[in-house]
């Protein structure tokens, strides 16, 4: 006997739109919207990617789902556990409550280019300009839309059509690909290279510029890699002074714009814009995104007339900042009039000084909300734990560490030791001692990781020798409770029937 084709009682389009619960929809989104997802959801159900409904309210739950699914936004809030706290892929920085509050006000009516003084034009490169000097000790400075962009428009401001003289050994990659010698040519400028990767010196520097054709010194800050061993480098008080003997400008790419002193948060020696600045360059270039604690931007910091040649030029219009962006950054600078309090109220900074036995508390705290140390069906039970490595990113299973896996009714969970990293691109050497908590999951880390993910809102982890870790050092003390929702829904995942 031949089974009917269940496609063949799909609902007409013209029908379903008339039911009330689609009339509500359409109510509520448009009809021109809800139409055309009901369209899509016909074809998954002729094509056979979804089960033909047999009811009514089988249409409504399926088309209800499938408007969820399209309303979800691809930029989305997650949770950070992975301990790195200036995560690129996340977004680097978390900003701080301040900052959050002036984004949100500036985004209607606001004077970003209006003088509520004279009512006449106002200029929006003044904003942030007067905090920047402030902490800097600069005679000016403007902001731009990312750090690349403060260096590419300091370097085609004051060096287009001439040559940059870089060391060899600071011919990094800055990231996403892109690396300093195309930076150079994209300001239309020619890379002259100097020294050896390992050694550099003032005499390398100074015969370049005695050749000719050279427009600024390009100082690169090794934020990102270290060098160590049989080596040399010119420091900046230097080149400055060779600078000043020929005539030449000299540009600084710090990279990272830690304004307070890295001693204060338990971290190698860090060269801040302050010190550049006071180094006497004509252009010192940094981020607002990454240690300074704000949202993406380039500061260019330096003096007047550097700072006037590159607002000056087509190009700063180019990468000019929004009003939101503006705002934000003005009210974190802001909070770095009282070092403290910015170690206080910067989320960044806030993390990077957590000690270890607060987030051991912590810890403890989210695997009894999890459920359990009883080790009940899909809980969560503590045990003692080895050292974790702190090697971020890739999974690395080992065969013997397979101790729960799916289908399990527990999920074996331990307190350890591990590494935070402060990341963006910053202190490559400098690991922060942290309590993780490792889930045991053996060759299903990466289910498990997905599972987290999935989770509303998503809790990013990373996984190691079998191992799924999480770090409360980069999870905001609110979100404690949606780290231990999320443990539970891996516990209901491998739990008989889960």
């Amino acid at each position: 006997m031949t089974v009917p084709d269940p496609r063949r009682r799909i609902a007409g389009v013209d029908r379903l739109l008339e039911r009330p619960w689609c009339r509500e929809l359409i109510a509520s989104r448009g009809r021109g919207w809800i139409t055309g997802r009901l369209r899509a959801l016909l074809g998954d159900l002729r094509a056979g990617r979804l089960p033909v409904p047999d009811s009514d309210e089988g249409y409504a739950a399926l088309l209800r789902a499938e408007v969820a699914r399209a309303e979800i936004p691809s930029l989305r809030r997650v949770v950070n556990a992975t301990g790195v706290v200036l995560h690129t892929n996340l977004g680097r920085a978390p900003l701080a409550e301040e900052a959050r509050r002036a984004m949100a006000a500036a985004a209607g009516y606001g004077n970003v280019e209006f003088d509520l003084g004279s009512g006449g034009r106002g200029s929006r490169y003044d904003h942030c300009a007067g905090l920047a000097r402030e902490l800097t000790g600069a005679e000016d400075a403007v902001v731009v839309n990312n750090g690349a962009g403060a260096v590419a428009l300091a370097l085609t401001a004051l060096a287009a059509g001439r040559g940059v003289v870089v060391s060899h050994g600071e011919m990094v990659e800055i990231g996403g690909g892109f690396r300093i010698p195309e930076v150079v040519e994209a300001a239309g400028s020619e890379l002259v290279t100097v020294g050896t990767t390992n050694r550099t010196r003032r005499a390398d520097y100074a015969r370049a510029i005695e050749r000719g054709g050279v427009g600024a010194i390009l100082k690169v800050h090794r934020s990102n890699f270290a060098m160590s061993g049989f080596t040399e480098e010119t420091d900046l008080a230097e080149l400055v002074a060779l600078g000043a003997e020929s005539g030449t400008p000299v540009i600084h790419d710090l990279g990272s714009g830690l304004l307070i002193d890295s001693d204060a948060l338990g971290l190698p020696h860090e060269p801040t814009p302050a010190d550049s600045v006071g180094a006497g360059v004509d252009l010192v270039a940094f981020s607002g995104d990454k240690l300074l604690g704000g949202p993406q931007a380039g500061v260019l910091a330096g003096t007047g007339k550097a700072v006037a040649a590159a607002k000056a030029h087509p190009l700063c219009r180019a990468l000019r900042c929004d009003k939101v962006t503006l705002a934000g950054l003005e009210a974190t600078l802001a909070l770095y009039r009282d070092p403290e309090r910015a170690r206080e109220r910067i989320p960044a900074l806030r993390m990077i000084s957590v000690p270890v036995e607060e987030l051991r508390r912590r810890a403890e705290a989210v695997l009894g909300v999890a459920g359990g140390r009883g080790g009940q069906a899909g809980g969560v039970g503590v045990g003692g734990g080895a050292p974790e490595g702190g090697r971020t990113g890739a999974r690395d299973a080992e065969p013997g560490a397979a101790v729960a896996g799916a289908g399990k009714a527990r999920l074996g969970a331990e307190i350890a030791e591990g590494w935070s990293l402060v990341g963006g691109g910053t202190f490559p050497d400098a690991r922060l001692p942290s309590a993780v908590i490792r889930l045991r999951a053996g060759e299903d880390a990466d289910a498990w990781l997905e599972v987290l993910r999935a989770h509303d809102p998503p809790v990013v982890a990373r996984s190691r020798k079998g191992y799924v870790v999480i770090d409360l050092r980069t999870v905001a003390p609110h979100e404690d409770e949606i780290v231990a929702a999320a443990l539970r829904s891996i516990g209901a995942k491998i739990s008989p029937g889960g």
